[in-house]
């Protein structure tokens, strides 16, 4: 193996660090935006009684911390395999699920979810 093959390798595994970090970063946004809308929603709702307040926001928060889950859990998949495939020596290129798209579209579930939720609750 020539010094140029190695190195343009070692570049790709240092992009696959970044891209699982940039993921750690999203997910543990997820998670933490999930969790924290939880505990002020439920802080906040303490005198009052409004049911569909309470669960409306709790599947929404529920939602955000189990995407955020998933979504971490296929990223460090993905970045396993991608090492796996760097370590072999001929490397070939293979479409990848597109873990991005996937998780932008329950973000997007999500928010539908919370919109509907808000209608709901603007009618009382």
């Amino acid at each position: 193996m020539n010094l140029t093959n190695e190195l343009a390798r070692q570049r790709n595994r240092n992009a696959a660090e970044r891209t699982l970090m940039a993921w750690i970063r999203t997910c543990l946004s997820l998670i933490s935006f999930g969790f924290g809308l939880d505990k002020i929603i439920n802080a906040l709702g303490r005198d009052t009684d409004n049911r569909l307040t309470r669960l409306g926001v709790t599947p929404i928060a529920m939602t955000f911390v189990l995407t955020g889950i998933v979504a971490m859990i296929a990223a460090t998949l993905q970045h396993r395999r991608e090492l796996k495939r760097l370590a072999r020596d001929e490397y070939v290129y293979q479409e990848q699920p597109r873990l991005a798209a996937a998780t932008a579209s329950m973000v997007s579930l999500i928010g539908v979810m919370a919109l509907v939720f808000l209608v709901l609750g603007s009618g009382r």
